[in-house]
């Protein structure tokens, strides 16, 4: 049975078990890969995966866990987990036409994120259209950027 705390979380059909550990979602790897790639033995995808990228140099399980989560036979099981960002750098090294998708907005995410790093401006206007995308009205939005801004020059005095 999942609790608030282990949750299952569904992506295009596929169950994918996930934790909050460590003030964060800790996102089942096997599970994401099976999702991912239709492979009939994740669990040997993700030993294979791990060691194609070791001969690269990079040390995929270094980026995860083993958590316990609930097997499909009820019972607790040693489980590798990965944050959110960790997942992502996971998702990036399989080779997997259902994976593309995620890489290409990995890519476009991290533009935007260097454009705004070069350009504040476009950060406060991503997050007006992302309020007013969830329904939120313009004059609420508007007291929304002020309440920041107030809250941002008062912390700053308080420094």
């Amino acid at each position: 049975m999942a609790t608030a705390e282990q949750a299952l979380v569904v992506f295009q059909g596929k169950n994918i078990r996930r934790i909050w550990h460590t003030s964060e979602w800790h996102f089942s790897v096997i599970d994401v890969i099976q999702a991912l790639t239709d492979s009939s033995n994740p669990r040997n995808y993700w030993n294979m995966l791990k060691t194609r990228e070791a001969e690269h140099g990079v040390e995929l399980y270094t980026t995860c866990v083993q958590l316990k989560l609930l097997a499909e036979d009820g019972k607790s099981r040693e489980t590798d987990c990965a944050t959110t960002e960790n997942m992502f750098r996971i998702i990036q090294s399989i080779p997997s036409p259902k994976a593309e998708p995620f890489k290409r907005w990995l890519a476009k995410v991290g533009y935007e994120r260097v454009q705004e790093i070069q350009d504040p401006e476009l950060a406060q206007k991503r997050m007006k259209e992302l309020y007013k995308a969830k329904g939120y009205s313009d004059e609420w939005i508007e007291k929304r950027v002020r309440g920041i801004a107030i809250r941002q020059e008062l912390t700053g005095e308080w420094k």
